[in-house]
C-alpha cells in the first residue's frame, strides 16, 4: 500500500461526530491492554510497528498504517519493539449525555407510572 493511500487521522482529526485519543508507547515498552481503553473504537498505528500479545502467548506485529479492532480480543498487552515511540490513534462514536431520567419508557429503560 502506498503511503497516500493508508488511512491517518493526524492532519485532518476525526469525522464530525467521533472523538479521537492519541496513545503513544515508548521504544521498548509494553503498555497492558485494557479492554475499555479499545471499546468501540477504530485504531490506527499512526507511527512505528507494534507487537500485540495474546493470552495464549502468541504474537502479531503490525507496521505503520495498519487498521485494527482491538475490543473483544484476548489480549494481554502492546508492545512497541522498535527504537521509536509508536503513536497510535483510537477513534470512537462521541458519546452522547445521560438519557433524561424523566423521559418515557424505552428510551431509558425506566418505566413510567
Amino acid at each position: 500500500m502506498a503511503e497516500d493511500d493508508r488511512i491517518s487521522f493526524l492532519d485532518g482529526g476525526p469525522p464530525e461526530g467521533f472523538d479521537m485519543r492519541l496513545i503513544s508507547i515508548d521504544p521498548s515498552a509494553t503498555r497492558p491492554f485494557r479492554e475499555e481503553d479499545w471499546r468501540d473504537s477504530l485504531v490506527v498505528l499512526e507511527r512505528g510497528e507494534l507487537d500485540i500479545e495474546c493470552v495464549r502467548g502468541g504474537s502479531r506485529r503490525f507496521n505503520e498504517g495498519a487498521v485494527m479492532w482491538l475490543a473483544g480480543l484476548p489480549l494481554v498487552a502492546l508492545h512497541n519493539p522498535g527504537p521509536e515511540p509508536v503513536l497510535i490513534a483510537a477513534v470512537s462514536r462521541r458519546r452522547s449525555e445521560p438519557m433524561n431520567s424523566d423521559a418515557p419508557e424505552g428510551l431509558n429503560g425506566k418505566a413510567t407510572a
